[in-house]
């Protein structure tokens, strides 16, 4: 059974920095494209950030494009999402999902396959 369990998740001051991280387990993800995704209360989930296959490709939200980071290490099956510079409109709950099927947007959120159960960030003013 394939699961993807967020973690890093918590409560920050704006400006501050958290990592957040999504260890796969079930199936080998280390050679999938991955992404993380985020929904704040009222709105619907959005795209944040995605990594290809190889990790040779990122791609941002123009809203956090320069403060978050995404990366993956293949060994430990784990994807990771580095968050600075956080401002309070970065709060929400932050899913992980994979593996991206093949072609499509990678901002389409029914391109992936597998969703984490989500890790809560709140960052205060």
């Amino acid at each position: 059974q394939v699961q993807l369990v967020e973690s890093g998740g918590g409560l920050v001051q704006a400006g501050a920095s958290l990592t957040l991280s999504c260890a796969a387990s079930g199936g080998t993800f280390s050679t999938e494209a991955m992404g993380w995704f985020r929904q704040a209360p009222g709105k619907e989930r959005e795209f944040v950030a995605a990594i290809s296959r190889t990790g040779a490709n990122t791609y941002y939200a123009d809203a956090v494009k320069g403060r978050f980071t995404i990366s993956k290490n293949n060994a430990k099956n784990t994807v990771y999402l580095q968050m600075n510079s956080l401002k309070p409109e970065d709060t929400a709950v932050y899913y992980c999902a994979g593996p991206k099927r093949i072609g499509g947007s990678w901002y389409d959120e029914g391109r992936y396959v597998y969703w984490g159960q989500g890790t809560q960030v709140t960052v205060s003013s």
